[in-house]
């Protein structure tokens, strides 16, 4: 049958898309044409594909078992056409990335330049945000994050390099409330959360295993590092933020380290994947640099 593949790529897509238009803009055809091509496919099997109405368009129990059974060799023909492209012409095409805002600024300019240096066929869409990304829902390709494990189970994840969180003050406003010497003490300070939402908050700070909670409501709650690293050093109160965010103001002077000896737990630098049944080249290049950049900041 003359054009098969192409009939089963439409299938497989408004069985995705959960309709025809939607199916044929992914696609870059118009509705006719998608609607004709699973006309042909439906009369070639001698089946019913779908229901049709004029809300949705559903599979039936024929349609699920011929996605089940046709999406592997739709899934090797993109595999093996990727495979001998990028063998041909090297890494192309769109690479979708999410990143924390403030990492994003202070280290990935640096990273993305040599990675278009060496892969100019590849078009970089960064987007920078501190709000949590559904990176399947949102279409991106990876998430580089600054986080515990992941909340979503779904997704694919590995660490690549612990990232150190310190506690810190400026030295005008520890003269003027004093230094605290426990972290019960940062109860009757004026400490600065990072959250998406105000209210209540708690720190976990262990040392020699000997974990405390503090919790505290917070002076100020805000979402990104960089500004609540500004208010710190107008002397608003006490942060507990990742070391890299700060170091400039640690080296001046700006801000001065607390409680040394107590720490929270480890989060790490990661980066989180759809659950890829194997990674595109472009993705794990890009990875591999992440990694190799930040294995000479550490």
């Amino acid at each position: 049958m003359s054009g098969q593949f192409e009939r089963m790529t439409s299938f497989a897509n408004v069985a995705e898309q959960g309709g025809f238009a939607a199916a044929a803009r992914k696609l870059g055809l118009s509705p006719s044409i998608v609607t004709r091509q699973i006309a042909e496919l439906e009369t070639h099997l001698g089946v019913q594909l779908f229901t049709r109405t004029t809300r949705q368009v559903a599979l039936t129990d024929a349609g699920r078992l011929y996605l089940e059974r046709t999406q592997p060799i739709l899934s090797a023909l993109a595999e093996a056409n990727s495979a001998v492209v990028e063998r041909q012409i090297g890494l192309s095409g769109p690479l979708n990335i999410t990143a924390p805002l403030s990492f994003g600024m202070r280290v990935l300019p640096q990273i993305m330049s040599q990675f278009r240096i060496l892969h100019p066929g590849v078009t970089v869409n960064l987007q920078l945000t501190d709000r949590f990304v559904d990176i399947a829902q949102d279409g991106f390709d990876m998430a580089l994050r600054i986080s515990g494990p992941p909340p979503d189970q779904s997704t694919i994840w590995r660490k690549i390099c612990a990232v150190p969180r310190i506690l810190a003050a400026s030295p005008h406003y520890l003269a003027r409330r004093g230094i605290p010497t426990t972290p019960k003490a940062l109860r009757d300070h004026d400490c600065l959360h990072y959250a998406e939402r105000a209210g209540s908050a708690v720190w976990l700070l262990t040392h020699k295993g000997d974990p405390v909670q503090v919790q505290f409501k917070p002076c100020l709650t805000c979402n990104n590092g960089d500004t609540l690293v500004r208010l710190a050093c107008n002397d608003e109160g006490i942060v507990l933020l990742p070391t890299f965010l700060m170091q400039e103001a640690l080296d001046s002077g700006a801000l001065q380290q607390i409680l040394p000896d107590w720490h929270p737990p480890e989060i790490w630098l990661t980066v989180t994947y759809p659950n890829y049944e194997k990674l595109p080249a472009k993705v794990a290049a890009f990875t591999g640099f992440v990694e190799a950049e930040m294995m000479q900041e550490v």
